[in-house]
């Protein structure tokens, strides 16, 4: 490859090498010249879509927030759908990466397709935004100096979750959720907080993801009569548990209690059946707070539709590089100092201000949620700055 070429072929494929090597004006043309481009890795269909778009659009106004560039560069949007698909998840990011020359990947919901990602951009040293994804290892014994989270571990809701619940005298309980990261991870939230609480879980039920066939497990759940359930699930599968909890006539009987998640995005479609359920989360669309009203308004103009936790965590998301972009003077290659940056970031959410762990997981407050017409109400704070325990990551 001869010297024009060779120049040529650094600067389409955007290579860590000139990153490393130039220094001074040189460099901060190139950082200025050239588009950012982020790659969306969401789920765009199957029972994740509806968070893959709030995800996306909450990330998009953010970047609109300052004035569609990242610290003057402008920026370049490509989306790819995971299809929620775990055994597809290394492929699809080594495409972003490889083929799509991303700077950055935003993704993603599901945390088996976000262990794909997560060894890619270990393997790679591209820039990772987790916008949902609560797997543990992401920000535990797999951790990276290159991967951030704005949402949450997988255990942090129901670690907030026992305790309100034993208050309330609901001392035994069973637990339902799907076979998967997210709940079997969840689970281990709630049995150490609410054991720890004084209570008993009586059961824990299990069902392949996504399978949306829960009413053998109702019955059984009827037949053993606890205090209360609890439960993860997220998208449209809970939307159906939540209808066919109150169609087996347990609604009203025995109290519902679940991360929040359960209750994201479908309070719509299940209408009065989600009546009465209790959740824990650390966003709730009804925070009475100038910040949070200011989002939502803002949010509704521009995307005609009201957001939800997810619009937050993909709106913080566009926050937090906004964040560290600004501190580079838009050199994503400075890394050292891009990622100090958005390690010592204090994000101004929606959901109230947050600081990232040392483990890059935020350490932020959960609060205590009921749905009343239609609405997560907050009655209460569950927990105040929750941290993951980081247990076995490495960053210092």
């Amino acid at each position: 490859m001869n010297t024009t070429a060779r120049r040529r072929h650094l600067l389409a494929g955007g290579s860590l090498l000139l990153g490393a090597s130039a220094v001074g004006l040189p460099r901060l043309a190139r950082a200025q010249g050239q588009k950012i481009r982020v790659g969306f890795m969401l789920p765009y269909t199957g029972t994740f879509a509806q968070i893959g778009n709030a995800i996306e659009a909450g990330f998009r106004m953010a970047i609109a927030e300052q004035g569609g560039k990242l610290a003057g560069r402008e920026v370049e949007f490509i989306k790819l759908d995971d299809e929620s698909e775990p055994s597809k998840g290394v492929e699809n990011a080594q495409k972003l990466v490889q083929r799509d020359k991303v700077d950055v990947i935003v993704g993603t919901v599901h945390s088996g397709v976000q262990m794909g990602i997560q060894k890619v951009a270990r393997e790679t040293g591209v820039l990772c935004l987790i916008p949902n994804a609560g797997v543990h290892a992401a920000t535990r014994a797999m951790c990276a100096p290159n991967v951030f989270r704005t949402s949450f571990s997988n255990s942090q809701p129901t670690l907030a979750l026992g305790k309100p619940m034993v208050d309330r005298g609901l001392k035994k309980a069973v637990w339902i959720s799907w076979k998967y990261a997210a709940g079997e991870e969840a689970f281990e939230g709630f049995k150490d907080s609410y054991t720890k609480a004084g209570g008993t879980i009586i059961k824990d039920l299990w069902l392949p993801f996504p399978n949306v066939e829960f009413q053998a497990l109702l019955t059984e759940i009827a037949s053993l009569k606890p205090d209360a359930v609890a439960c993860m699930f997220a998208g449209a599968g809970a939307g159906k548990f939540i209808t066919d909890y109150a169609r087996a006539g347990l609604k009203g009987k025995i109290p519902l209690w679940g991360s929040g998640f359960l209750t994201e995005g479908v309070l719509d479609a299940a209408g009065p059946a989600a009546d009465g359920i209790m959740t824990t989360m650390h966003y709730s669309d009804s925070l009475d707070t100038p910040r949070n009203k200011q989002f939502r308004t803002e949010y509704a103009k521009m995307f005609k539709s009201q957001p939800d936790v997810y619009s937050v965590q993909g709106y913080d998301a566009g926050q937090l590089l906004a964040t560290g972009a600004k501190a580079v003077n838009g050199d994503l290659n400075a890394k050292p100092a891009l990622y100090k940056a958005m390690e010592s970031a204090v994000i101004d959410s929606p959901r109230g201000k947050w600081t990232m762990s040392k483990a890059h997981n935020p350490v932020q407050d959960f609060y205590l949620r009921e749905v009343v017409k239609g609405e997560n109400k907050v009655i209460g704070v569950a927990a105040k700055a929750l941290s993951d325990s980081g247990a076995g990551c490495k960053l210092g």
